[in-house]
């Protein structure tokens, strides 16, 4: 599920399966003559009128059970769409952690987690001055500070989204606004309003009528407020003071961004769009279906009204087919209710697709970018005998679900360590020593060697094992892209763990049996594996080859926004971490093809260098020699890599990508082969050292 963080206090504040009373008047259709003019404004090129960027969560191209066939297969509508009229990417990849906000962020924006702000999610621990720790909640609007929803006086208060300078990052929409183009927003992280709690007094004003329905109906001012946006271009009427428009505020946006407008929530940009039906135009949505209450029929078809009424630029999230919605719980691959999901999913599609093209809106004149945020492991049996189509998997008592552990009772009752700590619970829990110690202190250092150390039985295999994968401290962290500009931040170490297991920190005892299998929960997601950091990306549209579905292009979500750029003409206003794929684009030079394989696998946060530096940083920190010398040499060795890194990646990205700054498309051959060269032999530098 993309917001069940398992927060209770952040559940009492993001309730919302009642829907609001605002009625739906119109029913699917194409768009008015006033519509029609509202996008005329909008200026891209290629021949790119309309931008339709999906990302469903959870959902995948491989099949988790070899018997049934896979989410994508179970959508044929989608899968048959883009593969014959485009390209499928299925050699896509995460950030880490690969979690919902972290993987949409980055997509949204281009650039890792150390350069917007989000690499631990879908929430995370900050540290107070005292030493202590508080919650921080990855999904809130663009412009909020850190949101904290167990205090009304956090002592952080640096921006969510937050660049490498300490700034408010870029917002997304902005290339498109400035060029005529009306954005909407649809479920999506962090472009709409996410909470009620900071994101309406940051928007509306802490005495606003809105502010007031959240005293007096929070419930009905999270269905009203929260989920749905269209970002306006400048002076466009769909954004109106008498539609109840906004100021669109970015304080920190490069070139500055005044006189914008934006419709915030469903109760404004329902009325505005002349009502919303689900995708058939069968059903009234009269609300915010709440997040895990995005099915396709409901995100369609906000997308679709959009689409027809002014909005031509659209991003929109569809919720994860593999929960019992909205409460759980998980279901296993081919079980019956799965199946059905997928099944209305894909009706859902082919609704879609039938009323777009009636509209007039295809792969002629349209950008479709569609994608997963990331992949997932399936804990639990592996059901054989059925393939969920014509004969459902059947899940008996713990055969299904998570394999829950508790941290804190493991360390103390196996290497008798009991020093306080939170963390931020995951299969790649961030750790947080209380009082902040440094790397090398005597405190840290025992702390994650007792971690690496650490030993459960599997209940499902009845094996005991280790379910270390990896361990990164600040200094692999910051190689691994998850060192932002606010040290409040920074955890003391990463684990990442077998993704079986969901590590938390409970009791210092086992009292209560420290591992345990939990059916509410069943797909893993967040730590270092191919089966979650592999993911797949469509791609339909104007200048898009079609190649059909392709593992032979390493790509991951950095990539997904300038190559929108490219293939609309545009720009951003700062530097990307992602190049457009031009390996699927009609003009392609395969020189810079090859520049870009090497500058993924130096760069991207599961790359070559990434997961191997994660090896040789591992074996390290388990290490305990004289004066922890081994420790502290790899330390240095591993900064020395980043660096090296750092400055060969800046001479890549500079030939790569064209969407940013001063990007070009003219390079010097021998410049290139040089580059490729030296990332080669860092690749083949720390490949040995790793063992």
């Amino acid at each position: 599920m993309k917001r069940l963080i398992r927060l209770a206090a952040v559940a009492a504040l993001s309730i919302g399966w009642q829907v609001a009373a605002v009625p739906a008047t119109q029913a699917a259709g194409g768009p008015s003559q006033s519509s029609r003019a509202a996008s005329s404004s909008c200026h891209l090129g290629n021949g790119v009128q309309h931008v339709i960027n999906i990302v469903f969560d959870n959902t995948h191209f491989t099949r988790d059970n070899p018997n049934v066939p896979s989410d994508l297969e179970q959508m044929p509508h989608l899968l048959n769409f883009l593969q014959s009229n485009g390209t499928l990417l299925t050699n896509e990849h995460t950030p880490l952690i690969s979690h919902t906000a972290t993987d949409i962020l980055t997509a949204l924006t281009g650039v890792y987690g150390d350069q917007m702000g989000v690499p631990v999610s879908n929430s995370f621990r900050y540290f107070n001055p005292n030493g202590s720790t508080n919650l921080g909640v990855s999904f809130a609007y663009w412009t909020d500070p850190l949101f904290d929803p167990t205090t009304s006086a956090p002592t952080d208060t640096q921006p969510n989204m937050l660049t490498a300078a300490g700034k408010n990052a870029p917002a997304p929409w902005v290339p498109f606004t400035r060029a005529g183009c009306n954005v909407g927003g649809a479920g999506t992280a962090n472009i709409e309003l996410e909470n009620i709690a900071t994101d309406i007094p940051t928007v509306f004003g802490a005495g606003s009528p809105e502010a007031q329905e959240v005293t007096s109906n929070p419930t009905q001012a999270f269905n009203d407020f929260v989920g749905i946006a269209v970002h306006c271009a400048q002076g466009n009427a769909l954004c109106s003071n008498a539609n109840n428009g906004r100021a669109d505020l970015l304080k920190d946006e490069p070139g500055g961004y005044t006189g914008f407008n934006g419709l915030f929530g469903h109760k404004y940009v329902a009325p505005a769009l002349g009502g919303i039906t689900t995708v058939d135009g069968a059903t009234p949505i009269t609300g915010f279906p709440g997040f895990d209450g995005m099915s396709a029929k409901n995100t369609l078809g906000y997308v679709a009204a959009m689409q027809e009424h002014g909005v031509p630029v659209t991003y929109a999230y569809i919720s994860d087919a593999h929960d019992k919605h909205p409460t759980g719980p998980a279901y296993g691959p081919g079980q019956a209710g799965y199946v059905a999901a997928l099944k209305s999913y894909d009706d859902a599609f082919a609704a879609f697709f039938g009323r777009l093209a009636s509209d007039g809106i295809n792969k002629s004149n349209t950008l479709f970018t569609v994608t997963a945020d990331e992949g997932d492991h399936f804990a639990g049996v592996q059901q054989t005998g059925c393939d969920g189509v014509t004969t459902p998997c059947v899940y008996g008592t713990n055969q299904i679900g998570e394999v829950n552990t508790n941290m804190a009772g493991l360390l103390a009752t196996e290497q008798g360590v009991t020093t306080p700590f939170t963390v931020h619970s995951d299969d790649a829990p961030a750790v947080y020593i209380t009082g902040n110690p440094a790397h090398d202190a005597a405190v840290t250092r025992t702390f994650e060697r007792a971690t690496g150390a650490l030993t459960a039985v599997n209940p499902y295999t009845g094996n005991t094992e280790n379910p270390t994968r990896a361990i990164a401290d600040p200094a692999e962290m910051k190689l691994l892209h998850m060192i932002t500009a606010d040290p409040a931040r920074t955890p003391t170490f990463t684990w990442f763990a077998n993704p079986d297991y969901f590590l938390f920190a409970g009791a210092r005892n086992c009292n209560s049996p420290c591992v345990s299998i939990n059916p509410g929960f069943a797909w893993n997601h967040g730590t270092i594996g191919t089966d979650i950091n592999v993911t797949w990306l469509g791609l339909v549209g104007p200048d898009v080859r079609n190649l059909g579905a392709t593992h032979d292009i390493w790509t991951d979500h950095s990539d997904i926004r300038p190559t929108i750029l490219a293939l609309t003409g545009l720009q951003d206003d700062y530097a990307h971490a992602g190049r457009p794929i031009t390996e699927v684009m009609t003009e392609t030079r395969q020189d810079l093809n090859r520049l870009a394989a090497i500058y993924k696998q130096i760069n991207a946060p599961v790359g070559q260098l990434a997961l191997d530096s994660a090896a040789f940083a591992t074996n390290a920190i388990k290490s305990n020699s004289a004066g922890d010398q081994t420790y502290l040499n790899a330390d240095n060795t591993i900064q020395s890599w980043t660096s090296r890194r750092d400055a060969l990646a800046a001479q890549m990205i500079a030939l790569l990508d064209f969407t940013a700054p001063g990007g070009s498309t003219q390079h010097n051959d021998r410049n290139v082969n040089d580059l490729i060269n030296a990332g080669q032999s860092l690749l083949d530098e720390v490949h040995a050292a790793a063992g």
